[in-house]
């Protein structure tokens, strides 16, 4: 049937492409150096935002890495959103002497409808404008000493959007929190590292990133509220024309889950995320790759693109048109022949990626070699777990639900 052969042929040359981009990156990032900022003033007025709910165990350890940094603690504003909380997260945070707002909206859930709440506070009260750039934390981040002098090079470098360097600091913990940082590890070292080395615009993580006080008045503060609310602004910004940048030398850890389905809950919300931006961004992506020639929409229409999605869709289509006589079953058995040695293929590929990543990083990664072995041979069952993620995502209705972290 054609549409079969359609669907072969457009998962071949998106899969293809994916594959022979993302290898381009990690050869041009492992052979090429990375790009470093010169010195700059440390003059600039930072504020910082942070969204919690119920993270009175780990909140103290972000804020004393916040004012334990080299850049001058006087030029820097903890504000903290306490959204729906039920335990002393504020009070806490007030007594450590940090601007807070609570929050209690149990309609509008998510750590996007906090940031839009925090910054419209921010704005009614006439403070924004003491600010020159915003950074957003997660409550379980914890800092490198030299995270903000080094944000702030590369910001006077003339970026007003900024990502960093995503470590972990519970990586050894087991195989789940192992395949999640190693993820984010790769993200960093690889992808990011080699879009500032082609002039391309990065993606921002979901937490450890800055935005000027420009790009804040644009968006009137906060106006990203899709279950990957980091993605959507990501996306936002590439087709306001801005290039995301990326500063490998501040390094951010956080905390990642430690069991199955805390993770597969986390995940589902990121597949149905994904799910959402390519429904809203997708065709302006692709318009603005052929119009503009801009390879940061080519790239982002490859991250976005739901590949697991298209092929479970392929699948179920040969399985239908199979019962139905429009096609031999042989033909589709053969063709999940095909899908198979390709998922072998797929298979050693990621334990080779997670092995380049560990010997590529290996004295940013707090872990033995014993460990990290036993890692790279998980990291495939990690990966291939998104297949079924994927699948519940079209479906599911996802919600934003906090991760409970333990503060290690």
């Amino acid at each position: 049937m054609v549409l079969l052969s359609v669907l072969d042929i457009l998962l071949m040359i998106l899969g293809g492409a994916g594959l022979v981009y993302q290898a381009i990156c990690v050869v041009a990032s492992l052979f090429a150096k990375q790009i470093t900022f010169p010195d700059a003033p440390m003059d600039t007025r930072y504020a910082v935002l942070i969204s919690a709910r119920n993270e009175e165990a780990v909140i103290g350890n972000l804020i004393n890495s916040i004012r334990s940094q080299t850049y001058p603690s006087q030029l820097v504003d903890i504000w903290l959103v306490a959204d729906n909380c039920t335990d002393n997260t504020a009070g806490l945070v007030r007594d450590m002497g940090c601007h807070v707002i609570e929050r209690f909206n149990k309609e509008q859930v998510g750590k996007g409808y906090a940031l839009s709440y925090l910054l419209d506070h921010m704005i009614s009260e006439g403070v924004t404008d003491r600010y020159d750039a915003f950074f957003v934390f997660d409550a379980d981040n914890r800092l490198d000493k030299h995270y903000i002098e080094e944000m702030n090079k590369a910001f006077h470098a003339g970026f007003k959007i900024l990502t960093s360097y995503r470590n972990s600091v519970n990586l050894a913990d087991n195989w789940v929190s192992s395949g999640s940082a190693l993820w984010f590890i790769r993200e960093s070292r690889f992808l990011n590292n080699s879009r500032m080395l082609f002039g391309s615009s990065c993606h921002v993580g979901g937490t450890g990133f800055m935005f000027s006080q420009e790009i804040m008045r644009r968006n009137r503060g906060w106006k990203f509220h899709l279950l990957t609310e980091d993605l959507e602004f990501s996306m936002d910004s590439v087709l306001h024309g801005d290039r995301i940048g990326y500063c490998g030398t501040a390094i951010l850890y956080d905390e990642q889950p430690v069991t199955f389905g805390q993770s597969w809950r986390q995940r589902l919300r990121w597949s149905k995320g994904f799910l959402q931006v390519f429904r809203y961004y997708g065709p302006a992506l692709i318009k603005r790759a052929v119009r503009e020639r801009d390879f940061s929409c080519i790239d982002f229409t490859l991250v976005l693109c739901p590949f697991m999605v298209l092929g479970i869709a392929r699948f179920l289509l040969g399985c239908l048109f199979a019962a139905c006589g429009f096609v031999t079953w042989q033909s589709q058995l053969n063709s999940i022949g095909g899908w198979t040695y390709g998922i072998v293929l797929g298979v050693l590929a990621m334990m080779g990626l997670a092995a380049l990543t560990c010997v590529a990083e290996r004295g940013q990664i707090g872990a033995t070699n014993k460990e990290l072995f036993a890692y790279v041979l998980s990291f495939p069952i990690y990966m291939l777990s998104y297949v079924p993620i994927s699948f519940q995502a079209v479906f599911s209705k996802a919600e934003w639900k906090p991760i409970e972290h333990r503060g290690k």
